[in-house]
This record gives C-alpha cells, structure tokens and sequence, in this order.
C-alpha cells in the first residue's frame, strides 16, 4: 500500500516537473502584448477612457427635456374662516396632483460647447492610454534585454570555469609528475572556487532579472517562467536622429496626448465664456385638486378633479448681468490651463528629443564598442589557444595562462554588454520612428 502511494506521488512529481518543463518560452512580442494587458496603469487609463464616455453621454442628456410629477396632501384642524366671513370649527383636507415639462431652448451654448469638451477630452484620454502602453513597451523591452544580457554573462562565468578546471587538471598532473610545487595546485583550486562563485552570483542575477521581467508582466505566477533569445539577424541598423524625431512628432501618443490636452483646455475657455450669454427656457404644466371639508355638501372627486384641472404654458428668459465676476475667474482659470498644456508639450517635446538623441549616441557607441570587442575577443581566443597550447608542452606557466584566461573571458564579458547595449538602443529608434506599437 506505501509502495502505492509514493509511486503515485513519485508520477505526480514528474508530471509536474515535466509540465513546468514544458511551458513555452515567452518571446518579446507576446511579453509585450501580455503587459500591456495586464499593466495596472494601462487599466487604470482603460477606466478614464470610460469615463470620459460618460461624459459625453451626460453631455449629449443636457439637450433633453425634464419631465417630473407630483403629488400632495394637507390636513387641517381647528377654527377657520368660513365663506360667511364667520369663524367655525372644521376639518378640512386637500389633495393635489400636478404634472411638469422643462425644456432648454438655449442655454448660452453652453451644452453644445460642453458636448465638444467631453469629445475632445476623450481623445485625449485614448491618448493617454496609448502612452501608458508605449512606456510599458519600452520597459518590457529594456528589461527582456537585460534578461537575456545577464544569461549570456552567465555563460561567460561558465566558460571562465570550466576554463580553470582545464588548467587545474594540467596542474595536477604536473604536481604528480613532481614537475610543479603544490603551491601552483592551491591557487589553481582557489581560482577555481572564486570562478564558482563567479558562476553562482551571475546566475542569481539571471533569475533576479527574470523575476523583474515577471512582476513587470504582472504574472502570477513565476515557476518555470523563461524567454526566448532574439533571432540572429534580428539587430536593427541605426536610424537617423533627425528622422525618428520627426516621425516621432506625428505619431508619439506623448505627443499626441500634449496637443490634444491643448484642445481640451481651448474647449474649457469656450465653455467658460458661455457663462456671458442669455439662456431661455420652455416650461409646460398640468394640475388638479381635491378639497374636502368637514360638516359641509362636497362635490364628488371625479367632478373637483374635472372642474379644478389647470394648464400652463411659459417661457423664461435670463440675461447674466453681474455674476460677481465668477464667468471672468472661470474663463482666467481656463486660459491659465491652457498656458499649463503648452508647457506640458513643450517638456514632452525636449525629453522625447533628448531621449533620441541619446539613444542615438548610446546606439553609435555600442555599435562601435561592439566592433572593437569582437575583434578583441578574437584576438584574445587566439592568444588563448596559443598559451594554452604552450601550457600544455610545459612551456607557460599558469601566470601566463590565467592572464590569457582573464583577457579573453574580460573581451566577452565586453562583447555580450555591447551587444545588448546596441541592440536596446537601435530598438528604441526603430520604436519611436514607426508607427508605435509597431516594433
């Protein structure tokens, strides 16, 4: 029966390391498009978005009529003046009924301009939204990047090692062959233990950077979570600075955003100067009433609501003569928004050239650094082999060979840095040259 069970726990164990195993690698594109998803400021965005659309419903209802009815009842008790001019003692009661229409016929433009308000700042707001998605984007890439950097630095750590137990082996077989002191073994050992080490910190920020990729998809979770490296030939040439800031200013939803906020607060002075102009309201009523009093003939109900029944029909007009200045404030506060919109764009426009040209700059000298390196890394592998080739007959000594060792590894360290550097830079170009989203 025991046997039974840990074989049934030994199967579930391996089905589920063979599940974990099994989960496909996130690519760039479905790590973009699962954050955008899930960001908590992107949906934050989707939410203003949906409330801007009930502004423009709430804008579009100020058109429509109101309608209302109503109802009363009084009692009253005690003495009263009766239709004799006399005083008498009665109980008296009244019903009403009463129906009412109000319609605005012009409201100092004031619902037309409000109705274009809300549209444009909807416009804004998808804007916006769309910005939230753009930096998500860039993040995701960065940090995808950083992903695979730490990995490929991890690699080198792996090659470092196993690179120093080559040349402990050579070691040790000389110290068996009496040809080397046990001192050389010792340091050949600790070099070893300090590259695993080496190994062990490289790989801790490999799984760090995985972990800030994952709480940057807002993932759950996190086991067996990895990604795919970037197809070879996938690195993008360099893209003018003048030319991505160009296409950048007709299609960055920063930019977009900043311009429209500008409309927004265009279409706020307008609604504030309607505060200026007349407004004239329709006004329609229906109304009948009971009333009944004590000791006295009353007429039936059907008949007082029959003799009683009223109709009203009214305009009313209302000409804005001294508000207290409250139209002028409001109109000043909305033109001082407008000033605050087009600094905002102006900031939006230095950062996002900065931006470019940084990324330019940075993009150049990774390209070049990238160069440089590969030829080092070459050149320090032939230097490598070639030690390595005099070690093994006897002829260099593990000085030398720990120095060929260092260089080379220290080229690739520069290599794999360079390589990303480049490829992240180049990216960021191609994102704010096309179209955005399209990466």
């Amino acid at each position: 029966m025991k046997f039974r069970i840990l074989a049934a726990v030994a199967v579930a164990a391996m089905t589920s390391l063979a599940a974990v195993a099994q989960k496909p690698a996130w690519t760039l594109d479905s790590c973009i498009a699962y954050a955008v998803d899930h960001n908590l400021n992107v949906r934050s965005g989707m939410i203003r978005q949906a409330g801007g659309e009930l502004d423009i419903i709430e804008a579009k209802d100020r058109f429509l009529p109101t309608v209302s009815a109503g109802a009363g009842q009084n009692w009253d008790f005690g003495r009263g003046l009766t239709s004799e001019n006399t005083y008498a003692n009665r109980n008296t009661s009244m019903s009403s009924f009463n129906g009412n229409l109000s319609l605005p016929i012009f409201q100092g433009l004031s619902a037309i301009r409000q109705l274009k308000y809300a549209r444009e700042n909807l416009r804004q707001l998808v804007e916006e939204t769309e910005a939230a998605k753009d930096d998500v984007t860039l993040n995701v890439i960065a940090q995808y990047l950083q992903v695979l950097y730490s990995k490929e630095l991890h690699d080198v750590a792996v090659e470092q090692v196993r690179l120093s137990k080559v040349e402990l082996e050579r070691q040790e077989v000389l110290l068996e062959q009496g040809k080397i002191p046990e001192l050389d073994v010792v340091q050949s050992r600790a070099q070893v233990a300090k590259d695993e080490l080496t190994v062990v910190t490289s790989q801790n920020d490999w799984q760090l950077a995985l972990v800030d990729l994952a709480r940057l998809l807002e993932l759950d979770d996190i086991e067996g979570f990895d990604i795919a490296p970037i197809a070879e030939g996938d690195e993008r040439g360099i893209f003018s600075p003048d030319e991505v800031y160009s296409n950048a200013m007709t299609s960055n939803h920063s930019i977009l955003a900043a311009r429209q906020g500008i409309v927004v607060a265009d279409k706020a002075i307008d609604v504030a100067r309607s505060g200026y102009l007349p407004r004239l309201n329709f006004s329609a009523g229906l109304g009948s009433s009971y009333y009944k009093v004590s000791g006295l003939d009353n007429a039936s109900f059907s008949r007082q609501m029959r003799d009683n029944f009223s109709k009203s029909l009214g305009f009313s007009l209302s000409v804005p003569i001294f508000d207290a200045f409250s139209t002028r404030n409001q109109i000043r506060r909305a033109k001082v928004q407008r000033v605050t919109a087009e600094l905002e764009l102006e900031q939006r426009r230095s950062a996002l050239y900065k931006e470019i040209r940084q990324a330019y700059y940075q993009a150049v000298a990774a390209e070049r650094k990238f160069s440089a390196s590969t030829v080092a890394t070459e050149a320090t592998q032939a230097a490598l082999d070639a030690v390595t080739e005099k070690f093994n007959y006897g002829k260099a000594n593990a000085t030398e060979f720990e120095q060929a060792k260092s260089e080379y590894v220290k080229s690739r360290a520069e290599l794999v840095q360079a390589k990303y550097e480049m490829i992240l830079r180049n990216r960021i170009l191609a994102f704010y040259n096309c179209r955005q989203g399209h990466i």
